[in-house]
């Protein structure tokens, strides 16, 4: 190292402009007001040039502060995959709840930003190991620089207070990068910490739910949840493509026009799918209990089945009150590619006891998540071509493919777990729904994937459907007729399961609410919200959304009206 010429006072200058970088970069892709846009560039360059003055070899600083260098490159990640935005809670979050597998297969999609970092940051910490062999900076040059961050903290300082009093809703904490990118780490640490104290925050909880159907009545209920399905390529949305002929020949199937998810991430959106939890009161996750335990408390026998590896957060939790809980691909290696067909073997074998009366099974797929050419079996590849080498804009079409053949292999899945439901006799209902959507470079933005912290049209609405038997409507026409007669009113996913379900199957508790029952004739559409990162209830007018998104709503409620 001693042989490797390094030039300190060059190496100081990179390290806070490899510091900086992110900044700069949000000054251009941040909707923020002009001021508030340079004082996010000028406040932490001075901050970080002040800091490297602190010691005489800008390299040891540059290690020193080296979580700031790990959030620099995940945010410049984050940039190239959405436009905009700084890491939030929830991305710290999906990092804690997505495998290597799953985060192996999204990688071809971000090389070209991994690339960028590995080229930029790589660099400056080989010279900055260099520079322990080298000569420090001098006194004169650390002194000389002090002076120069100390007008610009000035400055910075100024420009900070003219902020808080002409930008609305202006917040250091909470628009200065990356001070807002360490608030959101500590509040994910806090919810994990919270996640894992679960067990015992929820322990005396109960629904003190009690049946209403006869005792003698033979009822099944299914529950399937969708994973990345976007309503706009099912057939039965209207797309142009027919993805779902078998749904679209089934009678008996409610189809609802308008239905938004409230989160894009799954960690989010599953849990609150599964519990009387809405984006409205989200914290009290923390103490309550699924909708399976109230179906355990009111007599039935439930099944949990997923096709999704368990991470220890709140879906594995809600899983494991189920009397017969299994994760698939929880003994399988990491690159195990098992399609949702293993659900229907785990289901059959489950409906298989005649002498069960009450039944409820919720069925967790792996659905559309990429890669999706590999979600469907070589005999589902009906788009073609379908194989996905390339991750892009220019190849969207290829992609586009392969997420229709996964929708038309779910309509295939949907149609069998339909067709057990009913080979079963008596009262049958099953319900299907998406986590939330996904983005396919569907505009000029060139976004793809979901999760972004701000959630895009093609994230937020997602397919929901729900059949009934026969002999459900000829026992229970009441709330039978109601499943058809609300199909065109706006729902929020996350926030009507539970009631819906507890409501078909006539389980009383305090926690349902036959308002937000879509099989109730008392059913009334509340105002939809969306769950933000910071976990507060935000609505659409107020999370940002995008001219090419409202245009898309709006086009949608011409459909339907």
């Amino acid at each position: 190292m001693k042989h490797i010429k390094c030039n300190q006072r060059l190496l100081f200058v990179l390290c806070v402009a490899a510091l900086s970088l992110p900044n700069f970069i949000l000054f251009f892709t941040e909707p923020a007001p002009l001021i508030a846009r340079v004082c996010n560039v000028v406040l932490p360059v001075s901050i970080w040039w002040m800091v490297m003055t602190l010691v005489k070899r800008p390299g040891k600083m540059f290690y020193i502060v080296f979580l700031f260098v790990f959030f620099d490159a995940f945010q410049i990640v984050l940039l190239d995959m959405y436009g905009e935005a700084i890491l939030a809670v929830d991305m710290f979050l999906n990092l804690m709840t997505t495998n290597v597998y799953e985060a192996g297969e999204q990688l071809g999609g971000i090389l070209p930003a991994v690339i960028f970092v590995v080229v930029i940051y790589v660099p400056i910490m080989f010279w900055s190991v260099v520079s322990f062999y080298h000569p420090p900076l001098t006194r004169r040059f650390i002194y000389r620089h002090r002076k120069y961050a100390t007008f610009g903290l000035i400055i910075g300082a100024l420009m900070l207070v003219s902020c808080y009093f002409t930008v609305q809703k202006f917040s250091f904490i909470n628009d200065i990068y990356p001070i807002n990118v360490v608030d959101n780490l500590d509040i994910a640490i806090h919810r994990t910490v919270r996640t894992n104290m679960y067990g015992s925050t929820s322990k005396h909880f109960s629904f003190d739910a009690t049946p209403t159907h006869s005792a003698s009545e033979r009822e099944t209920y299914i529950l399937v949840i969708g994973e990345t399905a976007r309503a706009d390529n099912f057939g039965v949305y209207g797309y142009e493509r027919n993805t779902t002929p078998r749904l679209a020949a089934n009678e008996r199937l409610c189809v609802y026009r308008d239905a938004l998810t409230q989160a894009n991430v799954t960690h989010k959106s599953v849990p609150m799918i599964l519990t009387s939890v809405s984006a409205e009161n989200f914290d009290s996750i923390y103490v309550q209990k699924s909708i399976i335990t109230a179906f355990n408390e009111a007599g039935f026998r439930t099944a949990f089945f997923s096709n999704q590896r368990p991470n220890r957060s709140f879906i594995d939790f809600f899983g494991e009150e189920a009397q017969n809980c299994v994760f698939v691909k929880a003994q399988m290696k990491a690159d195990a590619n098992v399609s949702d067909d293993v659900l229907l073997g785990h289901l059959r074998s489950e409906l298989a006891d005649t002498t069960v009366l009450k039944r409820f099974v919720v069925l967790h797929t792996y659905g559309s998540h990429f890669n999706y050419c590999d979600r469907y079996p070589e005999s589902d590849r009906h788009f073609t071509p379908d194989r996905i080498t390339t991750i892009g804009y220019r190849n969207r079409d290829v992609m586009v493919n392969a997420y229709d053949n996964s929708i038309l292999y779910t309509d295939r899945l949907l149609s069998n777990v339909i067709e057990l439901a009913d080979s079963v006799g008596g009262s049958a209902c099953v319900m299907y729904l998406s986590d939330h959507g996904e983005d396919i470079y569907d505009d000029d933005r060139r976004r793809y994937m979901h999760a972004s912290p701000v959630p895009s049209y093609y994230q937020l609405r997602v397919p929901f459907m729900l059949w009934t038997s026969t002999e459900y409507g000829e026992a229970h026409p009441v709330e039978d007729k109601a499943v058809r007669q609300n199909v065109n009113c706006p729902i929020a996913t996350n926030q009507v399961v539970f009631h819906t379900l507890l409501g078909l199957s006539g389980i009383r508790t305090s926690y349902r609410d036959d308002r937000l029952s879509v099989g109730s004739p008392h059913f009334s559409a509340p105002k939809r919200y969306y769950l933000n990162d910071h976990n507060e209830p935000q609505s659409l007018d107020a999370i940002g959304l995008k001219r090419q998104d409202l245009e898309m709503f709006q086009k949608n409620a011409l459909r339907y009206p």
